[in-house]
Parts: structure tokens; sequence; C-alpha cells
């Protein structure tokens, strides 16, 4: 009889272990996956009893208390059932159940809400403050890109959700995830530069000298995570010098960020020359531990068509953006009611 030490190792034998690992793998994961399913339609069917039947009322304020203690009880187990988990079962039917009540989503909607973990969940519960559209954004995200406990949280401090669609990219496409979505969320349209001293006829040579002279202004309106490299970045490749714009680093997403500015329309040549750079970027600047650099065009109006026609097509990661120099004011109506600022200096203590 042969014993497991004699037995002839071959490839086939080993390719069929290999198989059974990754199908015990699966199995495993669609069983966690279903109980999870079952645990948390569990957890909406107690918090749907507790907002329709309003025990809160009629019980008082040790009601979540005395439901764990007698669940536990009666199901002769030793823990679980804790009054904060209670608790997020009432906040999670009263966040989502409105949206389906009023048929504004499909069911496959309803079903998303089953399939990610409860701890997201009250993650997701305690920061959109009863936004359940936004919640809801969240839910799908997370199955979508796979995110942990630690990426979600970080997602959910940022302002994902309210700045989807404003800004033309191939982000998701062009850069692996999950720094596809930190891209994403970094951009901005339009970028406010009220704080620019400029004329009526300025050029891109006084824009730019302008917010080079205003860096700290500029890094403010760019974002949280932007540091400044340089201006006219020079690069020589080919035996041809080019000179970047202006050159950040993003430190959350350790990548470089490539920042052309033009005061025109957008048009398809600027987005060429900017994947250029982007390329040079990469081949010339970057080291092991430096993700991919990403390109950021900042013009005067972006024309959203050209521009999803012209980002569709190239691999390098690439972001159009608007500007403005609009400061804001108030209507006119509001502003004869203001004092002065003579008016506001006599009311100050001397």
């Amino acid at each position: 009889m042969k014993t497991v030490e004699t037995i002839n190792i071959d490839k086939e034998y080993l390719d069929w272990i290999a198989e059974l690992s990754q199908r015990y793998r699966q199995s495993q994961i669609k069983a966690s996956a279903s109980v999870n399913n079952y645990m948390l339609r569990f957890y909406w069917s107690v918090g749907q009893d507790i907002s329709d039947r309003h025990y809160e009322n009629k019980y008082g304020t040790h009601f979540y208390k005395r439901v764990g203690q007698d669940l536990r009880n009666a199901l002769n187990l030793r823990k679980g059932f804790s009054e904060t988990t209670l608790k997020y079962t009432k906040y999670f039917y009263e966040l989502y159940s409105p949206l389906f009540e009023n048929r504004l989503h499909a069911a496959d909607d309803f079903e998303l809400l089953f399939s990610i973990p409860w701890s997201h969940h009250e993650y997701i519960i305690n920061k959109v403050k009863g936004n359940a559209e936004k919640g809801l954004f969240f839910v799908r995200k997370t199955l979508e890109n796979n995110w942990g406990r630690g990426v979600l949280l970080n997602f959910l401090d940022t302002d994902l959700y309210e700045n989807q669609g404003k800004s033309q990219n191939n982000f998701k496409r062009a850069l692996p995830q999950p720094q596809g979505d930190l891209a994403e969320q970094m951009l901005k349209s339009p970028y406010n530069f009220d704080f620019l001293q400029i004329g009526e006829k300025y050029t891109e040579k006084s824009m730019k000298e302008q917010l080079v002279k205003n860096i700290i202004d500029f890094l403010l309106e760019l974002g949280r995570g932007f540091s400044f490299v340089g201006r006219e970045y020079h690069l020589s490749v080919g035996g041809k010098d080019k000179y970047i714009d202006l050159l950040f680093y993003i430190i959350p997403l350790h990548c470089y960020c490539v920042v052309e500015v033009k005061i025109t329309e957008f048009d398809f040549p600027d987005i060429g020359q900017l994947a250029g750079y982007v390329a040079m970027v990469d081949d010339i600047l970057n080291t092991p531990l430096d993700n991919p650099a990403i390109g950021l065009l900042i013009c005067k109006e972006k024309n959203s068509v050209l521009a999803k026609y012209a980002h569709s097509k190239i691999n390098s990661p690439i972001g159009i953006s608007e500007y403005s120099t609009t400061k804001q004011t108030l209507p006119k109506e509001y502003q004869d009611t203001l004092p002065s600022p003579e008016e506001i200096s006599l009311k100050l203590p001397q």
C-alpha cells in the first residue's frame, strides 16, 4: 500500500489540488455571503418591527437592553443582540425603506442592501446623516470595488458622492482601484480662482504667474494632500526640452499630478500634450514607490462632449476641469442693507 510519501506527484495532480483549493475557497465565500444575506434580511425585519410597532415609545429607554437579554435567553446565547446592534436595525430600516416604498428604485437596488457586511452598514448610517441616496451610493461603491471597512471609512470622509459626474476623467479605467476612485473624488469642477489679481485681458502666462504667486490659495483650492513641486518643470527627452506648466505631488495617492492651464475652451490637442507629459513623468521621475502619474487640464470651458470623446480612448489617466475667476457677491437688494466699512469701524472698540 502506498503512503502519502511514496506517491509520485505529477503536474496533473498538483493542478487538481489547486483547483480543489480554489473551489473550496469559493464555497466558503459563497457560504459567508449567504449567511450575511440572511442575517441582514433578519436585521431589516427586526428594524421594521421596532419602527412599525413603536416599541421605543411603549417600553421606554431600556427597551433595547431588555430585547437583547430576552433574545439571548430565548436562543440560549451567551452574547449577541447588543443594544447598539438592535438600535442600528431600526436606523437601517428607516434610512432605506422610503426609497423602496415609493418605488424610486428597482428590486436590484433593494438586493444590494443585503450584499455588504453589517459593519459597513453601521459606518454608512453614521456618515450619511439620513441621506438614503447617498447611503445606497456607498453600498454600491463598496460592492463594485470590494472596499474593506478602512477604505470605505476614508471615502465616507470625502466629497465622493457630491462630486460624482462634475468632472470629466478616465481615472476608473486608466488607474487600478482604489486609486482610480481616490483620484476621481479629488477632482473639482469648477476650480474657483477668485483669489487671482488679474485684469480683463489676461494671458496664460500671467495666470500661471499669479497661481504660483498665490500658491497657498491655489493649494487650498486644489484640495487636501497636494504638494507643489515646481512651475515650468523641465524635462528633457529625445533631445527635446519640455516644460510642464505646474507639477504637484498628491500625497494620499502617492503620485505626481501634471497640471496644464488653458484660458480658452478645451480642444483635442490639449489632451495630447498633457498625456505626453504624464508619460514622461512616469518614465523619468517615478520611483518604484510612486503610483502612476495623473494629468489635470484646467481650462476656461471644458466642453463636456469634446472632453468625453477626448479621454475615452486615451490610456493615460487624465482629468478635465473648468476654472472660474468670478468673485462671489451678494444680490444687489442685500448689498444695500449692509453697513459700509467706515460704519463698521465706528462700532469697533477704539
